[in-house]
């Protein structure tokens, strides 16, 4: 078989026991903080007028809006739900820079909403293949260059999902891969810039997904050489870097989704291991801002592009605190910590009102490419002459150095108590105690009002 029909192959006659528990492990992670991240982020801005855009819209009640309950369009509720669950920029990653759960998820919910329900079992075979598929496509920082990573790969873990809950046959399977392939775009200026287009592009794959899947099944074709004709995924995304063969290689047996990592901090994921850095520091040397006469980071020339920009409050302070080291080291000095509540825009301004981030410089070091896309220096002098060093090759969260269980459930706690909409803590304890055994439920739209907040409802 060629590298498309491998692909569809993998996607519609996977089975849940074809899945190893290791990956399993991965999908159940990636369900806690997908959930997570999707209920603290229902508050966020941006999230309001989109949803109202949506909801003046209209259209067939075909799916469920996660904490809110609106019932809209298939992709409508794609749509929204995606944003929502990217929102804080919490969700689960892969280097350098894919987030793939976020859309995969919502996906696959409008698609089980769409057949009238779907067993578990067959839920969690959509969620594995579609996140493995999201994780195949992933591509090298040179090859991107400076496009969104979740725009150009995590799109086809969507339509996979989406596609395998609709039943498709094959033929239509490798049409609504190929339908997805004209939908690959987005670019990282979105982060540097700090734009709410960062989450809603998490929002755009999700609806993607679901559009291309219904697309295929009512007939509609997309280019069948989608990976290797001459101007197909390899050539005009992977740069000719590599193989057709190379995205199918031990395809089912090799599980790449377990390459995810998951951030310790609410931030960008190569902010991660400098803000641990700050904080063991800030720790050691019992400091204060204020002691702190200069620091340094040094960054891969990739990372710099994009967290090493001076820090400037523009627009959207969140998404621009996220996307900034100056301000995770700042933050994490100051506050002796990193929560989901110091990215808050009242948060970002009361640190940008202090000079300590005019102390904080940030280089890009060429020198760093060679020990990985997280790696990050850290070296800090005080008032009084004292001066600490921190180097990570990996930082923390990433598969070398993973999270324990311990730090997974604190990441999903910090959510609910963040939650502008907050859940009942029976709802919630409901919800983690299903995580493991959702491929014995009869049907997963049962899951959907433990993802709704009657208090959001009321708005």
């Amino acid at each position: 078989m060629n590298t498309e029909s491998r692909l569809v192959e993998f996607i519609n006659h996977t089975r849940l026991s074809d899945v190893p528990e290791s990956a399993m492990i991965t999908l159940r992670r990636v369900l806690l903080a997908v959930s997570g991240t999707g209920v603290a982020g229902a508050g966020e801005e941006g999230v309001a007028p989109l949803r109202r855009l949506l909801l003046e819209r209209g259209g067939r009640a075909e799916a469920t809006s996660l904490v809110f309950g609106d019932r809209l369009p298939a992709a409508s509720a794609a749509l929204l739900n995606g944003t929502v669950c990217r929102a804080l920029d919490f969700c689960d990653a892969m280097a350098p820079g894919v987030h793939v759960g976020s859309s995969v998820i919502p996906a696959a919910l409008a698609a089980a909403e769409l057949m009238g329900g779907v067993r578990g079992e067959d839920f969690m075979v959509a969620l594995a293949v579609g996140t493995e598929i999201g994780a195949r496509f992933n591509l090298t920082e040179q090859m991107y260059n400076g496009f969104d990573p979740t725009g150009i790969a995590a799109v086809f873990g969507a339509a996979a999902a989406a596609g395998r809950l609709m039943r498709l046959s094959d033929g239509q399977m490798l049409h609504a891969l190929a339908l997805a392939f004209n939908r690959c775009g987005g670019s990282f200026q979105s982060n540097v810039d700090g734009s709410l287009a960062v989450r809603l592009q998490q929002g755009l794959v999700a609806e993607a997904g679901v559009m291309c899947a219904q697309m295929a099944q009512a007939g509609l074709t997309g280019p069948r050489n989608f990976m290797q004709g001459h101007y197909g995924f390899v050539h005009l995304y992977a740069k000719n870097l590599c193989a057709p063969e190379y995205f199918v290689q031990a395809l089912g047996q090799t599980w790449r989704c377990e390459g995810f990592m998951f951030k310790r901090f609410p931030s960008c994921g190569v902010t991660q291991g400098v803000t641990q850095q700050a904080l063991e520091i800030a720790s050691e040397l019992a400091l204060s801002a204020d002691d702190v006469a200069r620091a340094q980071v040094r960054l891969p020339p990739y990372a710099h592009r994009l967290v090493g920009n001076p820090f400037q409050m523009g627009e959207n302070p969140r998404v621009n605190a996220q996307f900034s080291a100056q301000y995770c080291v700042a933050n994490a000095i100051s506050r002796g910590a990193s929560r989901l509540n110091h990215f808050t825009p009242e948060a970002v301004r009361q640190i940008a009102s202090t000079d300590l981030i005019s102390r904080i410089e940030v280089v890009a070091d060429p020198a760093m490419d060679a020990r990985g896309h997280s790696a990050v220096d850290l070296w800090l002098e005080t008032r009084d002459g004292r001066q600490s060093r921190r180097s990570f090759d990996i930082a923390p969260g990433y598969p070398g150095n993973p999270l324990s269980d311990a730090d997974h459930r604190a990441r999903f706690d910090d959510c609910m108590s963040y939650a502008a909409w907050p859940f009942e803590p029976a709802q919630i304890a409901h919800w983690v105690g299903l995580i493991d055994s959702l491929q014995t439920l009869g049907d997963v739209r049962d899951l959907l009002p433990l993802w709704i907040s009657a208090g959001a409802q009321a708005t």
